[in-house]
């Protein structure tokens, strides 16, 4: 059997031409994939930072005691409060309900400021350290104040957005 020259040189330049695209789209697909990578690692520090000031501005909100909507809306809708001698409170109507009864007291005044935050590589939960300070009038008037600590679990909801989970207070000795 006799081949033609050309057709040997054809058949290489072929060969020569299928390895290359193969090696190409395989460069490619290792491009993409470490891409893709890069994309899906969460930075950390600046989600802590957004958690921080979300923390901040829900503060702000509940120390001015205008919006109960607005305080309620850092809550996830199944958030749950553990205040030291108090008995839990669950869900965004439990919530708002402790909320109204809290803004009514006179002198009632609550403010917190965060500590540190660290969040999960996934990028989805976090916790939040705190100081908080709550003041309120007693049965005579006298304002008196306490402080403690603050434990806030939040996680980031469907939308993207970190919403606080567990709360969990306990006054300072």
């Amino acid at each position: 059997m006799y081949i033609e020259p050309d057709s040997i040189h054809l058949s290489k330049t072929y060969t020569n031409m299928k390895t290359t695209l193969i090696f190409v789209f395989a460069a490619l697909l290792m491009v993409s994939c470490e891409n893709q990578s890069q994309e899906a690692t969460v930075d950390t520090n600046a989600e802590a930072e957004k958690i921080k000031a979300l923390s901040k501005e829900w503060s702000t909100a509940a120390s001015d005691g205008k919006d109960i909507d607005k305080i309620l809306s850092y809550w996830a809708d199944d958030a749950v409060l553990f205040s030291c001698g108090e008995p839990e409170v669950k869900g965004k109507d439990g919530l708002k309900s402790m909320l109204e009864e809290s803004l009514n007291i006179p002198g009632f005044k609550i403010s917190w400021e965060p500590v540190s935050a660290k969040v999960a590589q996934s990028g989805d939960m976090a916790y939040l350290l705190e100081k908080f300070k709550m003041s309120m009038a007693d049965s005579a008037g006298a304002v008196s104040t306490v402080q403690g600590n603050t434990v806030t679990i939040w996680h980031k909801n469907a939308d993207g957005e970190w919403k606080a989970t567990v709360d969990i207070s306990a006054p300072l000795p």
